[in-house]
């Protein structure tokens, strides 16, 4: 019996230990935190974070792991995840630029009004090849860049106000979360109120603004249907300015990984990412508007006429910017030009 128990024993050992081994085989040689200011069921994880993190994983043979924490589940606030990836509390982050004003002046271009208009891949690839060209100087040399984006602009969301001319904006409390869009609503005429989008439900349901600076994306993940009555834009999702978002990792962190595991980033982050992350931001709008239309919202789509309004009263903004910039030793005109003409260059891409 001894003898039997003991063999039983023997085995149960190793099995348990042969169960270990193969654990410790299976796992990842490196994992990684991904952190981000949203909620996990909101598009920019489910259908731009969560597949981008799958196949790195894929592409490392099951080597490199990414762990998602979703909605600063790692603390923090979201103007913070900029320095949390550069000073290595997490190893990746998604981001709106913004949200640290001034830390990224040459990028910031892309945010003014009528820059970036409707068509989010060709104004994802621009930024892609000014970067790669230099145009943004010094501002991503502290992070490795996995790529940079747009969503699809700026719309215009009221809880209780059709707007149709730029002086339906006189007066209205607005949330914007970048600074370059507190220029737009002062030029319009609003009072700005700067603020994270993750707080915007409270603002509106508490009557701390009138409306908000949104692209139709982040409607249902914060039930924004539920707080307003209007969604306006121009035709053919003409917006007014847009926000500018980063995938960041950190430089340690990325330049410490063996060469296959940096491969298998390398390879899931060019310009097919680049593209794709514009198809999915353009195709989230959808899902978006129609939530709101099924909650009874109108959507006002607003004319040529209506839009020169809005330009009439923008323009000023651009000089604005250029005039900022150029305090800074930064050539703005130059900017506005080549960020112009990148997007034209791309203009086909869909």
């Amino acid at each position: 019996m001894k003898i039997r128990t003991l063999t039983a024993m023997a085995g149960a050992a190793a099995m348990a230990l042969g169960l270990v081994s193969a654990g410790t085989a299976n796992a990842a040689d490196v994992t990684l935190k991904l952190h981000h200011l949203l909620g996990p069921k909101a598009p920019a994880q489910t259908q731009m974070l969560e597949p981008w993190v799958k196949r790195v994983e894929e592409a490392s043979g099951g080597k490199l792991k990414i762990d998602i924490y979703p909605s600063m589940s790692l603390g923090g606030s979201p103007p913070q995840l900029i320095r949390q990836v550069r000073d290595g509390v997490v190893d990746i982050v998604w981001t709106v630029l913004g949200y640290t004003a001034g830390q990224f002046p040459r990028s910031e271009v892309f945010e003014l009004p009528f820059i970036h208009t409707n068509n989010l891949v060709a104004t994802n690839l621009a930024m892609r090849e000014m970067l790669e060209n230099g145009d943004f100087g010094d501002e991503f040399a502290d992070v490795k860049v996995i790529t940079l984006h747009v969503h699809a602009g700026q719309a215009i969301h009221m809880v209780d106000t059709p707007v149709y001319t730029a002086a339906d904006m006189q007066g209205k409390k607005m949330r914007i979360p970048t600074r370059t869009g507190a220029w737009i609503l002062e030029a319009l005429g609003a009072n700005p109120v700067g603020m994270p989008v993750p707080d915007l439900p409270q603002a509106l349901s508490k009557n701390v603004v009138d409306g908000a600076l949104i692209p139709w994306e982040i409607i249902r993940p914060l039930k924004i249907q539920e707080l307003t009555k209007y969604q306006i834009e121009g035709h053919d999702r003409i917006r007014f300015g847009t926000t500018t978002f980063i995938i960041a990792m950190n430089k340690d962190s990325y330049n410490n990984l063996p060469d296959d595991l940096k491969k298998a980033i390398d390879d899931n982050s060019g310009m097919d990412f680049t593209k794709e992350v514009g198809r999915i931001w353009t195709k989230s709008e959808d899902g978006g508007l129609q939530a709101a239309l099924d909650a009874g919202n109108e959507h006002i789509e607003l004319n040529d006429e209506q839009l020169a309004t809005f330009r009439s009263a923008l323009d000023p903004v651009i000089d604005r910017w250029i005039a900022d910039v150029e305090g800074k030793g930064i050539d703005g005109r130059k900017l506005v030009e080549t960020a112009r003409a990148t997007i034209k260059k791309y203009e086909n891409e869909k």
